[in-house]
């Protein structure tokens, strides 16, 4: 199956140094979203409470943030980078992910992993088992919020998680799409290839990549599933060009990265100034691409 090529539009949230400690995502909205989403498929934020230089900074919620987004700008798909399942029980992110799709009209995808962040979840007195258990929860999560989007009275029994006749009306038109983000080999991989929609992956050398691809399909193979049926997406961090050289540079290498099975490219551009860089981008290495 062939995917067609898209592009996502990281917004970070965190406001640092860099940014004179204002949340990046806020002054995107106002004056580089605007251009941005015309050329761009989707947004996605990131799911954190707090910053990484000094817990000061500030940092919007995810949530609310994406949320924002979707209200301001209504022909972009919405995604989160990814929400830690662990953050919200998952009866309540089934709600607020059908409430969501219903408000934007089938735009949201529900971006989600089993989360990483450790001092995080300590810190807001949510429980961090090993990654084994995160994953095992991470799937029961993934089986409530199906049962939740599709069934007039959903029930579901798991080791970790519960739900009885736990109705959430209106039920979306659009099921909203599950990108699970994951890299390990051993549990978090293979979970992807039996219950994901899409994977968000992380690039690294090629023959690691395609490794990790493999176990993907093989896993999804092994559950009666079509492998290619699974859009592979990628962050890319990387400054917008400045020159036709640039361009030409990032042409090749996400050309790679596009033979190596990534179909939607999430660009993490940090917190560009002008938006001159952004139809350069469109012009130099979104347009022959595709």
């Amino acid at each position: 199956m062939q995917h067609d090529l898209k592009f996502g539009w990281l917004s970070p949230c965190i406001g640092n140094q860099w940014s004179d400690h204002q949340p990046i995502v806020v002054s995107q909205v106002e004056k580089i979203l605007p251009t941005a989403t015309r050329y761009f498929d989707s947004v996605w934020i990131a799911d954190h409470f707090y910053g990484f230089d000094a817990r000061t900074d500030p940092f919007m919620e995810a949530w609310t943030t994406l949320t924002w987004i979707g209200a301001t700008f209504d022909d972009i798909e919405l995604c989160h980078h990814v929400l830690g399942h662990g953050y919200r029980p998952p009866a309540l992110t089934a709600k607020m992910a059908a409430t969501l799709q219903v408000f934007t009209g089938g735009r949201f995808v529900l971006g989600i992993g089993a989360g990483w962040r450790g001092d995080e979840y300590e810190a807001y007195g949510y429980d961090f088992p090993r990654p084994a258990v995160r994953f095992a929860q991470l799937a029961e999560v993934v089986e409530i919020c199906r049962r939740m989007w599709t069934e007039d009275h959903p029930s579901f029994e798991g080791e970790h998680f519960t739900i009885t006749d736990a109705s959430a009306p209106p039920l979306p038109d659009v099921v909203p799409p599950i990108c699970i983000g994951a890299s390990g080999e051993q549990i978090g991989l293979p979970l992807v290839g039996r219950l994901a929609d899409r994977w968000h992956g992380i690039m690294g050398r090629p023959e690691d990549w395609l490794r990790k691809r493999g176990i993907v399909h093989d896993s999804a193979a092994a559950a009666g599933r079509d492998p290619e049926s699974i859009v592979i997406c990628s962050t890319v961090e990387v400054p917008l060009p400045e020159s036709d050289a640039d361009s030409a540079q990032l042409v090749e290498r996400l050309a790679g990265y596009r033979d190596l099975g990534v179909s939607h490219f999430v660009m993490d551009f940090g917190n560009p100034e002008s938006t001159e860089p952004i139809q350069r981008f469109h012009e130099q290495v979104i347009s022959p691409l595709r």
